[in-house]
């Protein structure tokens, strides 16, 4: 499997836990972060997949 490296700083992205926040909720995700700059990765698949369902259970409270 290929590394992904910061655009930014052009190293690899290590896996972290991060807190992710829409109208006022968060939620900790490990995702692929930049350990230089903190730039962080969302694979297509978890933002038009898992992220998406949330955005719309929280717009429709």
């Amino acid at each position: 499997m290929a590394r992904i490296v910061c655009a930014k700083c052009n190293i690899p992205l290590e896996k972290s836990k991060v807190t992710i926040s829409y109208l006022g909720n968060s939620f900790p995700v490990d995702l692929l972060k930049c350990p230089q700059c903190n730039l962080v990765f969302i694979p297509e698949d978890l933002a038009l997949g898992k992220m998406l369902q949330v955005e719309k259970a929280l717009e429709d409270k």
